[in-house]
Order: structure tokens, then sequence, then C-alpha cells
């Protein structure tokens, strides 16, 4: 799967959006990918997932992994169709009291091979406190997984990661944005202030 044809996924879901929008990271951006937007579709998710499984497959062989593991909410769809591409269970992690943890029953045995799994990764901070909570159960993380990675390949989440395709979207800090996005109010993707 070429770049084009991932960004054609996200284009004709019209979850490629333009303007000023804050970010979970604290960053600011004048792009945003709805991941939201393409994975309610299931045929795209699938095929999508089909493709990053490929990856992982190509690069740690068949087999190499006994669970996925996503961060909820945006690792949560895209978490599943992984798990069901690769054939393993999927859980996910949620936030209580502003740290992730695993609720709901969910258990890792302990040296399972995981692939920890998220829609996009910006800055990895959400990918690397998913990771810690799934090494602390005594799990070991063979590799992460995003559709995007916003930081086209500078993020550092401490275990190698498969993407889709990588996008140099620049991100600002509040007090550092250029004039033009200074302009226009800032739209925390999500909100009901997102169409």
């Amino acid at each position: 799967m070429t770049h084009d044809d991932v960004l054609d996924h996200f284009r004709e879901t019209e979850a490629l959006l333009e303007g000023h929008f804050l970010l979970s990271s604290g960053l600011h951006s004048d792009r945003y990918l709805q991941c939201a937007k393409v994975l309610m579709h299931p045929e795209r998710a699938a095929i999508l997932c089909r493709a990053l499984a490929d990856k992982v497959i190509a690069s740690l062989g068949e087999g190499a992994v006994d669970v996925v593991v996503a961060p909820a909410m945006g690792g949560v769809i895209v978490g599943y169709e992984m798990a069901r591409q690769l054939g393993v269970p999927g859980m996910f992690t949620e936030r209580v009291d502003g740290k992730f943890e695993f609720r709901r029953g969910f258990e890792l045995k302990k040296g399972a091979r995981v692939i920890m799994s998220e829609d996009i990764v910006t800055t990895g901070k959400s990918s690397r406190e998913c990771i810690e909570v799934i090494q602390a159960a005594g799990a070991t993380v063979v590799g992460a997984t995003c559709l995007i990675d916003r930081s086209n390949g500078s993020a550092d989440v401490g275990v190698p990661l498969f993407s889709l395709m990588g996008m140099d979207v620049k991100t600002y800090e509040a007090d550092k944005l250029p004039p033009e996005l200074a302009k226009i109010p800032a739209i925390k993707p999500g909100s009901r202030n997102l169409t």
C-alpha cells in the first residue's frame, strides 16, 4: 500500500482536515487526521490494518505476536482490527485518574509478546505510557504500530514502530503559533465543535 493509497482512504472519508487544531499532546497543528472517520467503515479498517499487519509479519515473522494492546480511546478500533488480522487476542488500556491501566478483566500473561497499536503517533507520549503498563504486567513489547506516524519517524516509543506512512505535519507550542494559525480559533478534535 502506497502513501497515496493510505491518504486516499482519509480523503474519501473526509478525515483529512485543515484549520487550527489543539492536539491531545497539547501541541497545535494546521492539519488533523480524524482516524475515526476512516475506521467507521469496517472495510477500510480491514484494508488498512491488513497492510499494517503485513508489515509487522514481514519484519518480526509469522507468529511473533501473542496479543495486541491498544490505548483507549483512539487505539481501540485499530487494536481490535490488528488483533483480528494477526489472529491473536486484543485488549486495551484505559485512563484512570490520568494514567493508563488494564480494566474489564484484561490481563497479560508474563512473557507474552505484545504489539501496542495506536491510530496516530505524534509525540509518542500515549504509546510510551501504554507500553509502560504492558511491561509492568510482565509482558514483552516486540513493537508498536500506528496507521499514521505524524512525527515522520522522529517519535521514539522505545520499541520498533511500524506505520503505514509518515507525515511531516508541523506542530507548534501555544506560545509559538505562526500568525496565520493564531488568527483561527483552535478546535479540539473529537469535541462537539468538530464536524
